[in-house]
């Protein structure tokens, strides 16, 4: 399978879960098919790695991946702490692919770093849960931030990451305000996956286009 065929068979993957999650019951197909879209924007990752670079963005989405199924597997505080380690690796990812920033670029970078887990505590009803959960934002806050200071195309990583922020939000919001709202559950996977391929894309082709020069 070429490299765009798997790109293109992750983006169907992530895309049908979307629909198959309203309608398949749960059990081990249900949790295959959620973590095949990022799953196998990790191995189309890996096949086009060539440098450290490369291997940490493959690293990222499979923890991703990762989390994906532990959250259905193993619970909630399971698979936030794979998609933390992911954070992590990211944030190193982009610190050492830095842009010349500017003060604008800065501020940005501070209010999202600091916003996200101030909201995120602010949104579960849950008080006792609330500082947990701001821990684990302080690391999507810091990925996002350090994304937006990245040399990766803006249009593409940091809008994935902020997207990827936006997802989490709403899941710590149907946990609080947005509790009987629909929309959560309309935006999660959207927001979530849509941010993956856009953060996968936006970094390999980056890396792709610095080997050709």
């Amino acid at each position: 399978m070429s490299n765009r065929l798997l790109f293109i068979a992750a983006l169907i993957a992530g895309a049908s879960y979307y629909f198959v999650d309203h309608v398949l019951a749960p059990g081990t197909a249900a949790i295959v098919w959620k973590g095949a879209g990022v799953g196998l924007l990790a191995l189309w990752a890996a096949i086009q790695a060539r440098d450290g670079a490369g291997w940490l963005i493959t690293a990222v989405l499979a923890l991703g991946a990762l989390g994906d199924v532990l959250l259905e597997t193993s619970g909630l505080t399971i698979g936030a702490l794979a998609f933390l380690a992911g954070h992590l690796v990211a944030v190193g990812l982009y610190l050492t692919h830095r842009r010349a920033a500017g003060t604008l670029d800065w501020a940005v970078a501070a209010l999202v770093l600091i916003a996200t887990p101030i909201a995120a505590w602010l949104l579960p009803s849950d008080r006792g849960a609330a500082p947990g959960i701001a821990l684990y934002a302080t690391g999507l806050g810091a990925m996002a931030a350090s994304a937006w200071l990245s040399r990766f195309p803006r249009g593409h990583v940091a809008l994935g990451a902020l997207l990827f922020v936006v997802s989490d939000l709403l899941i710590f919001a149907r946990i609080g305000p947005l509790s009987t709202s629909p929309v959560p559950n309309l935006l999660i996977w959207p927001t979530y996956f849509g941010g993956q391929a856009l953060i996968a894309w936006g970094v390999l082709a980056a890396l792709d286009r610095t080997r050709r020069t």
